[in-house]
């Protein structure tokens, strides 16, 4: 019989970041992925510290993105492939008053580091940008489709993945943890993202889930070096090829691609881009999110051997390697999960998945 400490299941943003945790600590694993798209691997793949609409930080960014860094590098030397680029995010100011914003928001003491104080000219006559461009600074994308396949096949190589679909009722139970499929672990992580709703022990968490839709387009004459952002991101992907988007749409669950935001990314695009382009393709994901945009982190209530790591939403790549650092010292050294991500701040409402 197999042994290891870990099952992952999921190897999107959230489960390479807990495989990179266990590995870094010399513990056992096998992940198992149906290889079927989920939202990272059609996310853009933008690292961003400050929220756009409103000049502010998402919630310990700072610690984010001084985590998040180093560890994209260090994936990069074990996969030997090059995935994280350094690439500017300029925002479009919408009037005076917006570019007024954005210079009382440069000099309060927590953005001084992400917020330049030197605007960007509008001299791309292809773009309306009539109150020029603020950069946010320590921006870039990293390319995650790229990251996944690579880090798939290093698993491959260490044969600690498998591409399967997890059946949650073989799991049998003991003392020491649980036997899955002739294989003993200690524990089950689950990182599934929006699959969560289908697992038995963990669906009642209130992930909501929104549909995100992206269009790619070929724009020779755009020539953009820096990713831009207005209601919508325009991010550079090479080639003259552009990653527009995204829709947000929290009614529809499916992954197929629709006109309607087909349409409202074209009618978007119109009133910013003024040279031709041609659609090439169109992507969909469903993110994992949760209405207090928070992560979903801890351990089955009646199972302790199971345990859940989701709900990363649209920041999975600032916040991957921060919250699987914490939610391996809650396993394995037993610090307290932070209240904010942990799933007992839903109370007994949420039947069995607390602890």
């Amino acid at each position: 019989m197999q042994e290891v400490d870990y099952i992952i299941v999921g190897l999107g943003l959230a489960g390479i970041a807990f495989s990179e945790q266990l590995e870094s600590a010399n513990k056992s694993f096998l992940v198992f992925d149906n290889g079927i798209d989920g939202a990272s691997r059609v996310a853009a793949g933008l690292y961003n510290p400050v929220i756009l609409k409103r000049y502010t930080l998402p919630w310990k960014a700072t610690e984010q993105l001084d985590i998040a860094v180093p560890y994209f590098k260090r994936i990069e030397e074990k996969i030997g492939a090059h995935c994280i680029q350094k690439l500017p995010v300029q925002k479009i100011f919408s009037s005076i008053e917006d570019q007024n914003n954005w210079f009382a928001a440069s000099d309060k003491p927590e953005l001084k580091r992400f917020i330049s104080p030197v605007l960007v000219p509008d001299d791309n006559q292809y773009i309306n940008a009539p109150y020029a461009y603020g950069e946010v600074m320590e921006t870039g994308r990293i390319d995650i489709k790229m990251l996944q396949l690579k880090y798939q096949a290093y698993l491959e190589s260490k044969n600690a993945f498998a591409k399967a679909d997890f059946e949650y009722s073989e799991i049998e139970y003991t003392d020491q943890g649980i036997i899955y499929k002739g294989i003993r672990a200690k524990r089950i992580v689950f990182a599934e993202g929006y699959g969560l709703k289908k697992n038995p022990y963990f669906k009642h968490l209130p992930l909501v889930g929104n549909k995100g839709e992206y269009i790619i387009i070929r724009a020779k004459e755009l020539q953009l070096t820096a990713a831009i952002k207005t209601s919508f991101f325009i991010v550079p992907l090479g080639d003259d090829l552009y990653k527009v988007g995204a829709t947000f749409n929290w009614e529809d669950k499916n992954t197929i691609p629709s006109k309607e935001a087909r349409e409202e990314l074209i009618e978007k695009l119109a009133s910013l881009v003024f040279c031709a382009y041609e659609i090439v393709d169109q992507e969909v994901g469903i993110r994992p999110t949760v209405g207090d945009r928070r992560a979903l982190l801890g351990v089955h209530r009646e199972h302790s051997q199971l345990v859940v790591f989701n709900g990363l939403g649209t920041r999975g790549i600032m916040m991957s390697a921060m919250l699987a650092k914490h939610l391996f010292n809650h396993l394995e050294n037993g610090e307290d999960l932070l209240k904010e991500v942990n799933i007992t701040r839903f109370g007994k409402k949420i039947k069995g998945a607390m602890h």
